[in-house]
C-alpha cells in the first residue's frame, strides 16, 4: 500500500510538493482551509492530485504517513497539534523536496535582506552558465522544480517558518545575514526562539560545507560566541564544530568600488558582499561577479522607485514587513521625509527607527485596521501625523504633506495582511495610486 502524504496549504509550497509527491507514488491528498486559486485547482486536477478547500477533514488528514506543511500554518493550530500528539512526522515542503535532488543548496536566510541577496545570487550564477533554480520565498517551488526540472543549482530563500519544520535537510552553503526583532508572535514572543529558527539553517553541515554570516551582527556575534564556547551542549542548531565558517566584516574586498555597484545603500553593500563570497566558494570567475554586481536590476517593492510628481519622489518599499528593514530605508533616505506605515504588528519594537524619524521625517502617515501602538509611540514626537485606514487616505494624504524636493516612502514595518493580501500586492497598489495621481 503506497505511503499516505498530507499536505496543508495548498499556495505555490503546497501544490508543488503534491504534485512531486504525486509523481514519486504516494497516495498525495491536499487540505486547505482557504480557498484554492483557479491555478493551484487546475495544476491539482491536471495531475490526478484529490483536494478539499474550505475546510478540513480530519478524518482525511490524520490517517497522514507524513504531512508536508505549509509554512504560514503555525503550531498552535488545533490539527497540528493533533497530528503531533499522534506523532505523526510533519515536515516544509522544502525537506521534502531535497529528498529527490542531489543538486548543490544554496540557501540565504535572514531578517533582512534575504530576498535581495538570495535574487543577486541567482543572477551571478545564471550570468556564470550555471544550470540553476529559484526557490523558497521567491521563484517556483522547489518541488516543482525537482518534480519538472533537473537543476544542478538551486538558489533558496529561507524564511524561519520553512526553517522550523526541516530536520534532514543540508545546505552546502548557508547565508545568515543578520537577526532582529520579527515574527516574535510565532515564537512565544521570545526572542531566543527566533534566534534559534534562524540558526536551523547551519543544521547537518559539515567540514565539506559553508556558513557564512554578517560578523558584526550583535545577535549572530552573540550566539557564535556561544556555539564556539560549547556553553549550548545539544543545542539544536549548533555548528558542525569542523565546519569553516566565513564571517565577513565591512570592509571586505569587493571586486568592484561600492560606487559602481547596481545596489545603491549601506545595506546593499552587505548584501553585496554574501552573494560575493558565495560565489567565490563556487569557483564563479571574478570577472563574471564584477560584472554582475554592476548590473543586477534588484528587487519589486524593495525600495523601488515608482514616480516623481510635483518634485516628490515615490518610493515602493512594501517588502518593509519589520521594524529593521525600515531603519535600513530611512537610512538611505537623503532627502525630507514622508512615511507611510503601519499593518498588522507582530510584536514590534518601534524604539529602532526613533533616531531616524526625527531626523529625516516631518510627517507620519499610520496606514492600518489598528493604529493604537503607531500612536503611542510617535505621537510625542511632535511631527504631523496623519491616520488612516486605507490605501486611498494615505496616498491623498501624502501627497498634501509632501513639498517639492521630498520622498514619499512607504516602508511600513508591518505585514500586510490586515489590508492586503500580501506585500506584493500592498506594493502593487501603491505604485498604482501613486501613478493616478
Amino acid at each position: 500500500m503506497a505511503k499516505r502524504i498530507v499536505v496543508l496549504g495548498a499556495g505555490e509550497s503546497g501544490s508543488g510538493a503534491a504534485i512531486l509527491a504525486k509523481e514519486k507514488g504516494f497516495d498525495v491528498f491536499v487540505s486547505d482551509c482557504g480557498t484554492i486559486s483557479e491555478p493551484y485547482r487546475a495544476l491539482l486536477d491536471q495531475n490526478g492530485v484529490a483536494w478539499e478547500d474550505g475546510q478540513h477533514t480530519e478524518d482525511l488528514i490524520l490517517n497522514a504517513d507524513e504531512v508536508v506543511k505549509s509554512p504560514g500554518i503555525p503550531t498552535t493550530a488545533p490539527l497540528i497539534q493533533k497530528l503531533m500528539a499522534q506523532k505523526t512526522p510533519i515536515i516544509s515542503e522544502i525537506e521534502f523536496a531535497a529528498r529527490y535532488t542531489h543538486a548543490k543548496m544554496i540557501c540565504i536566510t535572514g531578517s533582512n535582506g534575504k530576498t535581495t541577496t538570495t535574487s543577486l545570487i541567482f543572477y551571478i550564477l545564471r550570468q556564470a552558465g550555471l544550470n540553476v533554480g529559484l526557490a523558497g520565498n521567491i521563484g517556483n517551488s522547489l518541488a516543482l522544480q525537482v518534480a519538472h526540472e533537473d537543476h544542478d543549482y538551486y538558489v533558496i530563500e529561507l524564511s524561519s517558518f520553512q526553517l522550523d519544520n526541516m530536520y534532514d535537510f543540508k545546505a552546502d552553503i548557508a547565508i545568515l545575514l543578520n537577526i532582529t526583532p520579527d515574527h516574535l508572535d510565532r515564537y512565544d514572543y521570545k526572542f531566543q526562539n527566533y534566534v534559534d529558527a534562524k540558526f536551523r539553517i547551519t543544521r547537518n553541515q559539515t567540514a565539506e560545507d559553508a556558513f557564512i554570516y554578517w560578523a558584526e551582527d550583535p545577535v549572530i556575534d552573540r550566539e557564535m560566541k556561544k556555539l564556539s564556547s560549547g556553553s549550548t551542549p545539544g543545542h539544536p542548531c549548533g555548528l558542525c564544530a569542523t565546519l569553516y565558517p566565513y564571517g565577513f566584516t565591512q570592509p571586505n574586498p569587493l571586486p568592484v568600488s561600492e560606487e559602481e555597484l547596481a545596489l545603491k545603500g549601506r545595506h546593499n553593500v552587505l548584501n553585496s558582499m554574501a552573494a560575493t563570497i558565495a560565489a567565490n566558494v563556487l569557483k564563479i570567475k571574478n570577472d563574471v561577479i564584477r560584472e554582475s554586481l554592476m548590473t543586477f536590476q534588484g528587487v519589486e517593492h524593495r525600495l523601488q522607485y515608482v514616480a516623481t510628481i510635483k518634485g516628490v519622489r515615490y518610493i515602493n518599499d512594501s517588502k518593509a514587513t519589520n521594524v529593521n528593514s525600515c531603519w535600513y530605508a530611512l537610512e538611505s533616505m537623503t532627502t525630507p521625509t514622508v512615511l507611510i506605515l503601519g499593518g498588522k504588528d507582530k510584536g514590534n519594537d518601534y524604539s529602532e527607527i526613533d533616531e531616524l524619524v526625527r531626523e529625516k521625517c516631518h510627517t507620519l502617515i499610520f496606514m492600518g485596521l489598528h493604529n493604537e501602538k503607531l500612536h503611542e509611540h510617535f505621537d510625542g514626537f511632535g511631527l504631523h501625523i496623519i491616520d488612516t485606514d486605507n490605501l486611498h487616505d494615505a496616498i491623498q494624504g501624502a501627497y498634501k504633506a509632501a513639498h517639492d524636493g521630498d520622498t514619499v516612502l512607504l516602508s511600513p514595518c508591518c505585514a500586510s495582511f490586515d489590508l492586503f493580501k500580501s506585500y506584493e500586492d500592498r506594493g502593487e497598489q501603491f505604485m498604482a495610486a501613486v501613478r493616478a495621481l
